[in-house]
């Protein structure tokens, strides 16, 4: 049959890629949306769309039921689950299929039998292809250590556990399964041996009904934070051709093991010494498909339809791989605080445009980032003759990207591309274990030798708003230019920022003689060369470099080549009303109270440590501890509340004695 109408059961980026191809090919698109979600971009550019009243992932974008009732309101005759959400739930494939609706994705049957990862290492091992020997946690002793609890069902790390000592072997079981059945509905825990620096590497394989089954090369991901990937590309780098033709062999085995049909993943860990062991095979596209579509020229949504319709593919073999790829997912979240997730206004997402530079996102300037869903904002592919090539296009590209609104790590994925690891290709999961410290120095945005530094960037805002103060309402302003500044009997004004999210302060004296074009004070080495309230261009100590400024209330947003800074506009004293009480708990981010301690009330005494609220956004979970122990002497939470960041939540008084201890810990949540 011939797809006309496709209705896709995702949201964000995902939903917006596969309707492009929808566009290419003539077809009809069909978008869902939670009431979070009502001016997402997805939803504008839909042909048609369909809300699912309620905002939480549970109540919408999970409910199979209301996505079929959808698909058949709209007129679809086709549904693609994109990743996540029900991409790999067979009773929605049933669903769908029971309801008249050509399901784009594997059989039910595949689904079914890769749902289990024990299931499905059972069969992987009867199919030869490669596995790690299963352990018992009930007699582990310590010859197996280290070893990795997982989930039976589900992933992203969720019911993930790596257990170094015995002793702690029995409470990491009762966590894992509890994590795991309040994550997936199926607490069944299985233990394996920890391989240490291994490498996360998968094979693409796109198969039909006809029996022709293609292994479209492999990736690298090991590059993860929390087990969820942060940088692929494709090919896997440095691995010898015998062990590619391995893993080929072994994914094209488990495709055939199954009847698979469509797009799928298939999963191996390989060991420092070059061993490669089935982790799982994801029944669905991946996020980080773009890099292999890159290398091998194709289009892996166009494909699944294709197959999906009942054609064949359009070869026996797949088509011949040309150069490397490499994707960059750009989070909203703060990797130098526990990869927390931000939320607000994205102000501006501009990424350079260039042959070899790809933009996969399911935001644009002006989009709200809200506490609902995954905090990831785009991916950026960039493909190229050779390895180093492609890396250095990406950190570029990266680099030169105007992005304001909240925290990214975008300067952690530039500084990644650029370490001495990532470039030779000494790759494996413990990347950021090893790194993260030296990748998230505090009160640096520069990612590029030479890029400046921050004082420089507030001494450029603090000159744009100087400018901006003289401007009056009307036509674009004139550049100021000046051939230098001179030494004029005027007092010094001062303005004060800090460095987000850091929190450094800088503190920028500059005058404004009778001519009224703002000079810096005190500033040796430093030209102005010309001044508008939103470019500045200086010349430090002989090298003219420019800032691009843009400022939304209080915060200003400062570029320049290498290096992007944001500050908040700080008032020149300090106002008493401001301060908080010593002791106070404030909301680290948006989201909602999930929970309070049993008991917890005002008067209540607590330890140092002690969980005292769970505040649940963006599938993370931050416990807020009690910094020491004493007295909790306010209680403003409740469970339900909706907080915004900087809320008082709670206040204790400290026991003088007591140790402190970090005020949140967060968590991944399903």
């Amino acid at each position: 049959m011939t797809i006309a109408t496709l209705l896709v059961a995702n949201r964000g980026e995902i939903a917006c890629r596969i309707f492009r191809t929808c566009r290419d090919l003539g077809i009809t698109t069909v978008a869902v949306y939670s009431d979070a979600d009502a001016d997402a971009l997805h939803v504008r550019e839909a042909d048609l769309a369909v809300r699912l009243p309620c905002s939480a992932p549970a109540d919408t974008y999970l409910r199979g039921d209301l996505v079929v009732a959808a698909a058949l309101a709209a007129g679809a005759d086709a549904v693609h689950p994109g990743y996540g959400f029900l991409s790999e739930n067979a009773a929605f494939a049933a669903a769908v299929q029971d309801a008249g609706l050509t399901w784009v994705g594997p059989p039910v049957k595949a689904i079914e039998l890769m749902a289990s990862k024990t299931r499905a290492k059972e069969l992987m091992a009867g199919a030869g292809v490669p596995l790690l020997a299963p352990v018992d946690p009930a007699t582990a002793g310590a010859d197996d250590l280290p070893l990795l609890l997982k989930a039976a069902s589900g992933g992203g790390g969720r019911g993930m556990r790596i257990v170094r000592e015995l002793a702690a072997l029995p409470g990491e079981l009762l966590a894992a399964a509890a994590e795991a059945a309040s994550a997936f509905g199926d607490g069944e825990v299985f233990a394996e041996p920890y391989v240490e620096r291994g490498r996360h590497v998968e094979v693409q394989v796109m198969a039909d009904a006809y029996d022709t089954v293609w292994a479209l090369g492999t990736r690298d991901c090991s590059l993860q934070r929390r087990h969820q990937k942060v940088i692929e590309e494709a090919p896997a780098p440095g691995l010898e051709e015998g062990l590619r033709t391995r893993l080929h062999d072994a994914a094209v085995a488990a495709a055939r093991a199954v009847g698979y049909r469509g797009a799928g993943t298939v999963e191996f860990l390989v060991s420092a010494e070059g061993r490669p062991y089935f982790l799982e095979m994801n029944t669905r596209l991946q996020v980080e498909h773009p890099v292999t579509e890159a290398v091998f020229g194709v289009d892996l949504v166009a494909l699944q339809l294709r197959v999906a319709e009942g054609e064949p593919l359009p070869a026996p073999a797949p088509p011949s791989a040309s150069g490397h790829a490499v994707e960059a997912r750009l989070y909203a979240e703060d990797p130098a605080r526990d990869w927390q997730p931000q939320t607000g206004a994205l102000l501006t997402l501009e990424v350079p445009d260039g042959p070899g530079l790809r933009l996969d996102t399911g935001y644009v300037g002006g989009d709200t980032i809200g506490v609902h869903y995954d905090p990831m904002l785009a991916k950026v592919i960039a493909h190229a003759p050779t390895r180093t090539e492609a890396v250095r296009l990406l950190a570029g590209a990266l680099e030169r990207a105007r992005i304001h609104g909240p925290v990214t790590n975008r300067a952690l994925l530039v500084r990644s591309l650029r370490h001495p690891d990532f470039v030779a290709a000494r790759l494996d999961t413990g990347f950021y274990d090893r790194h993260l410290a030296d990748l998230t120095t505090p009160g640096a945005g520069a990612t590029a030798p030479g890029a400046g530094d921050p004082a420089t960037a507030a001494l450029a805002a603090a000159l744009a708003e100087a400018v901006r103060a003289t401007t009056t309402p009307g036509p674009a302003p004139t550049p100021t230019r000046f051939g230098a500044w001179r030494n004029v009997p005027s007092q010094p004004q001062v303005k004060r920022y800090r460095s987000e999210p850091d929190g450094t302060e800088h503190e920028i004296a500059y005058r404004t003689p009778r001519t009224g074009t703002p000079e810096p004070y005190d500033a040796p080495g430093v030209r102005v060369l010309t001044a508008t309230p939103d470019r500045v261009t200086l010349e430090l100590d002989g090298v003219t470099r420019h800032f691009s400024l843009m400022r939304d209330r209080d915060r200003l947003y400062v570029d320049t080549a290498g290096a992007s800074y944001t500050f908040t506009a700080l008032p020149r004293f300090t106002d008493p009303a401001t301060q908080t009480d010593p002791g106070s708990l404030l909301a680290p981010m948006p989201g909602t109270v999930v929970r309070l301690a049993e008991g917890l009330a005002a008067g209540a005494a607590v330890e140092a440590g002690q969980p005292l609220i769970w505040l649940e956004a963006m599938k993370m979970e931050h416990r807020i501890l009690a910094p020491a122990s004493g007295t909790l002497t306010a209680l403003h939470a409740a469970p339900g509340d909706q907080v915004e960041v900087g809320a008082l939540l709670a206040v204790v008084q400290e026991d003088l004695d007591a140790t402190p201890v970090p005020a949140s810990v967060p968590e991944e949540t399903a």
